[in-house]
Protein backbone atom coordinates (compact mmCIF):
# COMPACT_ATOMS: atom_id res chain seq x y z
CA UNK A 1 0.00 0.00 0.00
CA UNK A 2 1.01 3.66 -1.14
CA UNK A 3 0.64 6.80 0.56
CA UNK A 4 -0.84 9.99 -2.33
CA UNK A 5 -0.96 13.03 -0.14
CA UNK A 6 -3.62 15.28 -1.88
CA UNK A 7 -3.88 19.10 -3.45
CA UNK A 8 -7.25 20.63 -4.08
CA UNK A 9 -7.01 23.48 -5.95
CA UNK A 10 -9.44 26.49 -5.64
CA UNK A 11 -8.84 29.83 -7.79
CA UNK A 12 -5.34 28.37 -8.04
CA UNK A 13 -4.36 27.82 -4.26
CA UNK A 14 -4.15 24.54 -1.99
CA UNK A 15 -7.46 24.24 0.03
CA UNK A 16 -9.87 22.00 1.59
CA UNK A 17 -13.91 21.87 1.56
CA UNK A 18 -14.88 20.17 5.22
CA UNK A 19 -17.69 17.34 4.09
CA UNK A 20 -17.15 19.03 0.16
CA UNK A 21 -18.54 21.94 1.10
CA UNK A 22 -17.80 25.09 -0.92
CA UNK A 23 -18.72 27.87 1.98
CA UNK A 24 -16.32 25.76 4.35
CA UNK A 25 -13.06 26.04 2.78
CA UNK A 26 -9.78 25.99 4.55
CA UNK A 27 -7.15 27.95 2.31
CA UNK A 28 -3.69 26.19 3.01
CA UNK A 29 -0.85 27.64 0.43
CA UNK A 30 -0.96 29.96 -2.16
CA UNK A 31 1.28 28.40 -4.57
CA UNK A 32 0.57 24.52 -5.24
CA UNK A 33 3.76 24.00 -7.20
CA UNK A 34 5.88 24.61 -3.83
CA UNK A 35 3.48 22.23 -2.02
CA UNK A 36 4.07 19.55 -4.74
CA UNK A 37 7.68 20.43 -4.03
CA UNK A 38 7.24 19.79 -0.29
CA UNK A 39 5.81 16.56 -0.92
CA UNK A 40 8.67 15.50 -3.79
CA UNK A 41 11.00 16.06 -0.53
CA UNK A 42 9.14 13.85 1.95
CA UNK A 43 8.77 10.91 0.01
CA UNK A 44 5.76 11.06 -2.50
CA UNK A 45 6.08 9.55 -5.34
CA UNK A 46 2.08 10.19 -6.72
CA UNK A 47 0.10 13.33 -6.36
CA UNK A 48 -3.76 13.29 -6.27
CA UNK A 49 -5.26 16.62 -7.27
CA UNK A 50 -8.80 18.03 -7.45
CA UNK A 51 -9.86 20.90 -9.88
CA UNK A 52 -12.64 22.14 -7.34
CA UNK A 53 -13.53 24.79 -9.59
CA UNK A 54 -14.22 22.49 -12.29
CA UNK A 55 -16.25 20.00 -10.13
CA UNK A 56 -18.32 22.93 -10.07
CA UNK A 57 -18.60 23.93 -13.34
CA UNK A 58 -17.98 20.61 -15.55
CA UNK A 59 -14.52 20.98 -17.25
CA UNK A 60 -11.02 21.39 -15.89
CA UNK A 61 -10.57 25.00 -14.61
CA UNK A 62 -7.08 25.12 -12.82
CA UNK A 63 -5.27 23.87 -15.88
CA UNK A 64 -1.81 26.18 -15.31
CA UNK A 65 -1.54 25.34 -11.90
CA UNK A 66 -1.65 21.42 -12.95
CA UNK A 67 0.51 22.00 -16.05
CA UNK A 68 3.14 23.48 -13.52
CA UNK A 69 3.16 20.76 -11.22
CA UNK A 70 3.32 17.97 -13.93
CA UNK A 71 5.92 19.77 -15.81
CA UNK A 72 8.06 19.33 -12.50
CA UNK A 73 8.80 15.78 -13.47
CA UNK A 74 9.07 14.54 -10.32
CA UNK A 75 5.69 12.73 -9.75
CA UNK A 76 3.24 10.72 -10.95
CA UNK A 77 -0.22 12.61 -11.34
CA UNK A 78 -3.89 11.71 -11.21
CA UNK A 79 -6.53 14.31 -11.46
CA UNK A 80 -9.99 14.87 -10.88
CA UNK A 81 -12.48 17.24 -10.78
CA UNK A 82 -15.18 18.54 -13.66
CA UNK A 83 -13.81 15.79 -16.42
CA UNK A 84 -16.89 14.86 -18.20
CA UNK A 85 -15.79 14.97 -21.88
CA UNK A 86 -13.00 13.19 -24.11
CA UNK A 87 -11.35 16.41 -24.96
CA UNK A 88 -11.04 17.19 -21.18
CA UNK A 89 -9.36 13.66 -20.67
CA UNK A 90 -6.87 14.21 -23.37
CA UNK A 91 -6.14 17.59 -22.77
CA UNK A 92 -5.02 16.31 -19.30
CA UNK A 93 -3.34 13.10 -20.60
CA UNK A 94 -1.25 15.81 -23.29
CA UNK A 95 -0.04 17.84 -19.98
CA UNK A 96 2.00 14.57 -18.72
CA UNK A 97 -0.84 13.36 -16.30
CA UNK A 98 -1.03 9.43 -15.35
CA UNK A 99 -4.30 9.11 -14.98
CA UNK A 100 -7.61 11.37 -15.08
CA UNK A 101 -10.15 10.58 -12.35
CA UNK A 102 -14.13 10.16 -13.52
CA UNK A 103 -16.97 10.55 -11.17
CA UNK A 104 -19.93 12.79 -12.59
CA UNK A 105 -19.92 11.08 -15.65
CA UNK A 106 -19.20 7.69 -14.81
CA UNK A 107 -22.28 7.59 -12.75
CA UNK A 108 -24.90 9.76 -14.63
CA UNK A 109 -23.65 8.33 -18.45
CA UNK A 110 -22.21 4.88 -17.69
CA UNK A 111 -21.96 3.57 -21.60
CA UNK A 112 -19.99 6.96 -22.25
CA UNK A 113 -17.86 6.13 -19.48
CA UNK A 114 -17.34 2.47 -20.54
CA UNK A 115 -16.43 4.20 -24.25
CA UNK A 116 -14.00 6.21 -22.86
CA UNK A 117 -12.32 3.28 -20.54
CA UNK A 118 -12.15 1.53 -23.06
CA UNK A 119 -10.46 4.36 -25.24
CA UNK A 120 -7.98 5.15 -22.78
CA UNK A 121 -7.61 1.50 -21.26
CA UNK A 122 -5.45 1.73 -17.73
CA UNK A 123 -5.52 5.62 -17.64
CA UNK A 124 -9.11 6.16 -15.79
CA UNK A 125 -10.02 6.06 -12.80
CA UNK A 126 -13.33 5.57 -11.41
CA UNK A 127 -13.91 8.55 -8.78
CA UNK A 128 -16.77 6.63 -6.13
CA UNK A 129 -18.21 8.96 -3.73
CA UNK A 130 -20.55 8.20 -1.63
CA UNK A 131 -23.12 9.16 1.13
CA UNK A 132 -23.63 6.14 3.28
CA UNK A 133 -24.22 3.40 0.69
CA UNK A 134 -25.27 5.23 -2.41
CA UNK A 135 -22.91 7.69 -5.07
CA UNK A 136 -22.87 11.01 -4.80
CA UNK A 137 -22.72 13.26 -8.26
CA UNK A 138 -21.97 17.10 -9.08
CA UNK A 139 -18.49 18.12 -6.53
CA UNK A 140 -21.19 15.46 -3.73
CA UNK A 141 -23.67 18.18 -4.20
CA UNK A 142 -26.36 15.63 -5.42
CA UNK A 143 -26.58 11.89 -4.33
CA UNK A 144 -27.73 9.55 -6.49
CA UNK A 145 -29.95 5.87 -6.24
CA UNK A 146 -27.36 4.06 -7.37
CA UNK A 147 -25.99 1.52 -4.94
CA UNK A 148 -21.85 2.26 -4.03
CA UNK A 149 -21.26 -1.81 -4.18
CA UNK A 150 -23.73 -2.63 -6.83
CA UNK A 151 -22.06 0.39 -9.42
CA UNK A 152 -18.46 -0.70 -8.30
CA UNK A 153 -19.14 -3.81 -9.29
CA UNK A 154 -20.16 -2.68 -12.69
CA UNK A 155 -17.52 -0.46 -13.03
CA UNK A 156 -15.23 -3.32 -11.82
CA UNK A 157 -15.22 -4.69 -15.18
CA UNK A 158 -13.91 -2.24 -17.06
CA UNK A 159 -10.52 -1.96 -17.99
CA UNK A 160 -9.54 0.99 -15.35
CA UNK A 161 -6.83 2.00 -13.52
CA UNK A 162 -8.68 1.88 -10.04
CA UNK A 163 -11.59 2.93 -7.95
CA UNK A 164 -10.71 5.88 -5.35
CA UNK A 165 -13.61 5.61 -2.83
CA UNK A 166 -14.41 8.78 -0.85
CA UNK A 167 -16.59 8.29 2.16
CA UNK A 168 -18.15 12.11 2.59
CA UNK A 169 -19.40 11.91 5.93
CA UNK A 170 -15.34 12.05 6.94
CA UNK A 171 -13.64 13.97 3.99
CA UNK A 172 -11.80 16.97 5.45
CA UNK A 173 -13.13 15.30 9.46
CA UNK A 174 -9.80 13.34 10.35
CA UNK A 175 -12.22 11.38 12.71
CA UNK A 176 -10.86 7.80 10.73
CA UNK A 177 -11.73 6.69 7.67
CA UNK A 178 -14.78 4.46 7.16
CA UNK A 179 -13.06 0.88 7.35
CA UNK A 180 -15.73 -1.46 6.88
CA UNK A 181 -17.20 0.28 3.52
CA UNK A 182 -13.43 0.38 2.63
CA UNK A 183 -13.23 -3.35 3.17
CA UNK A 184 -16.96 -4.21 1.51
CA UNK A 185 -15.95 -2.29 -1.87
CA UNK A 186 -12.28 -3.68 -1.48
CA UNK A 187 -14.04 -7.48 -1.35
CA UNK A 188 -16.65 -6.85 -3.81
CA UNK A 189 -14.17 -5.76 -7.04
CA UNK A 190 -10.63 -7.75 -8.36
CA UNK A 191 -9.00 -3.56 -9.57
CA UNK A 192 -7.15 -1.53 -7.36
CA UNK A 193 -9.04 0.18 -4.64
CA UNK A 194 -7.82 3.63 -2.88
CA UNK A 195 -9.37 4.78 0.28
CA UNK A 196 -9.94 8.89 1.04
CA UNK A 197 -11.40 10.83 3.71
CA UNK A 198 -10.49 10.74 7.40
CA UNK A 199 -6.92 9.75 8.06
CA UNK A 200 -5.54 11.27 11.01
CA UNK A 201 -2.73 9.74 12.02
CA UNK A 202 -0.59 6.80 11.69
CA UNK A 203 -2.91 4.20 13.06
CA UNK A 204 -5.83 4.95 10.48
CA UNK A 205 -2.83 4.07 8.14
CA UNK A 206 -1.93 0.71 9.68
CA UNK A 207 -5.88 -0.10 9.90
CA UNK A 208 -6.43 0.39 6.45
CA UNK A 209 -3.23 -1.46 5.34
CA UNK A 210 -4.57 -4.54 6.88
CA UNK A 211 -7.12 -3.87 4.05
CA UNK A 212 -6.69 -5.22 0.68
CA UNK A 213 -6.23 -2.06 -0.94
CA UNK A 214 -3.89 -0.22 -3.08
CA UNK A 215 -3.24 3.27 -1.85
CA UNK A 216 -4.75 5.78 0.27
CA UNK A 217 -5.46 9.90 -0.21
CA UNK A 218 -4.39 11.59 2.62
CA UNK A 219 -5.38 16.03 2.69
CA UNK A 220 -6.06 18.00 5.76
CA UNK A 221 -3.92 16.10 8.07
CA UNK A 222 -0.83 16.68 5.98
CA UNK A 223 -1.75 20.71 6.37
CA UNK A 224 -2.95 20.40 9.71
CA UNK A 225 0.55 18.88 10.91
CA UNK A 226 -1.55 15.74 12.40
CA UNK A 227 0.28 13.66 10.50
CA UNK A 228 3.80 13.99 8.72
CA UNK A 229 4.19 12.47 5.09
CA UNK A 230 7.26 10.63 5.87
CA UNK A 231 5.70 8.86 9.02
CA UNK A 232 2.59 7.85 6.57
CA UNK A 233 4.79 6.20 4.06
CA UNK A 234 6.66 4.54 6.84
CA UNK A 235 3.37 3.24 8.22
CA UNK A 236 1.85 2.25 4.78
CA UNK A 237 4.81 -0.18 4.31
Amino acid sequence: MYIIPAIDLRRGQCVRLIQGQYHRQITYKDNPVEQAEQFVSQGAQWLHIVDLDGAKVGKPVNTEAISAIAALGKLKIEVGGGIRDEASIKQLLDMGIERVIIGTKAVSEFKWFSEMAGKFSGRLVLGLDALGSKVATHGWTQESPQSLLDFAAQAAKLPLAAIIYTDISKDGMMEGPNLERTKALADAVQIPVIASGGVSETSDIKKLAELDIEAVIIGRALYEGTLNLADAINAAK
